[in-house]
């Protein structure tokens, strides 16, 4: 079957176009000159208290992940993962950042985040008001939604669960998938620690 020249000239403009929304994407990915910083300004508490905001992302590279407490399975692996693999490049906490953010302010209490991310080793906790949190979800793209009744206790949260790299300004640097294998994940963290 052959093409008719419209066709043809329709299928390349929608290649063009597609092309042109894709180098936009990532410009604004990038926080270049299409749209704002990837992350932007947001202002969150840390487990003991203190506000931490984009600002405090500068300095050195830094492993963001979203999540909750009373995840069963996602939070705990990955986070245990996060700490093995800054272990295994021999990096510490200055060197290379772990933040974790709630997901689930309304469980997540400062006091309930310093227990369990004690358990793991030395993580950022970060906690909120709901208008926070959606904030520096919506600046991120993570998603997260309530399954079953948020009323009570007994709900899960399904939510993004890919590890955020930021380098050390802050910027966007690349993403770890849950389940990503060990050296791959670890090439990116070499990279992304400048090793």
């Amino acid at each position: 079957m052959f093409l008719t020249r419209t066709q043809i000239y329709v299928l390349l403009m929608v290649g063009a176009l597609l092309a042109v929304a894709g180098w936009f994407g990532y410009q604004s990915l990038r926080g270049g000159p299409a749209g704002p910083q990837f992350g932007g300004e947001f202002s969150l508490e840390t487990t003991t208290g203190e506000t931490f905001t984009q600002a405090d992302l500068v300095g050195s590279p830094t492993m963001m992940f979203f999540g909750y407490t009373y995840c069963p399975d996602v939070c705990p692996t990955t986070l245990a993962e996060t700490v093995a693999w800054r272990e295994a490049l021999g990096l510490s906490p200055d060197q290379l950042k772990i933040v974790f953010v709630t997901v689930d302010p309304k469980r997540d209490t400062q006091e309930l985040l310093s227990v369990y991310l004690a358990s793991f080793g030395e993580i950022v906790g970060l906690t909120g008001d709901q208008a926070g949190i959606d904030k520096i979800k919506a600046g991120y793209g993570v998603f997260s939604e309530t399954v079953g009744d948020a009323s009570g206790e007994d709900y899960l949260v399904n939510h993004t669960a890919s590890v955020f790299l930021l380098d050390a300004t802050g910027d966007f640097a690349g993403t770890i998938s849950y389940g990503e294998v060990r050296e791959t994940a670890l090439a990116k963290l070499r990279r992304l620690a400048g090793g």
